[in-house]
């Protein structure tokens, strides 16, 4: 596929850059590149490879769920302005 002058600049507006001529050479070159790279790997034989999610193994760094005992709710709800025994009560703000 042949990136034009006319394609740059209009990627160029929805971008709201602006771009100098020789930018946009510049611009038009690189994209050229990168199309025709995506047409080379559009040619691979990729029958019988299985999907992956990503390019490396993600290892979880999250720490495992520990349940443990909670602040009491009493207490919690001392400071609040308005509260009942369960919760802090607050102005309605949609009708």
């Amino acid at each position: 596929m042949e990136i034009t002058k006319e394609m740059v600049a209009y990627v160029a507006e929805l971008s709201r850059l602006k771009l100098s001529d020789e930018e946009a050479e510049t611009a038009r070159k690189g994209l050229g590149e990168i199309i025709g790279y995506m047409d080379v790997l559009n040619n691979i034989d990729t029958e019988g490879v299985e999907p992956m999610s990503h390019a490396f193994a993600v290892k979880n760094v999250m720490r495992d769920d520990v349940v443990r005992p909670s602040h009491d709710r009493a207490e919690l709800l001392a400071n609040a302005p308005k509260a009942d025994d369960e919760a802090i009560i607050v102005p309605r703000t949609v009708e």
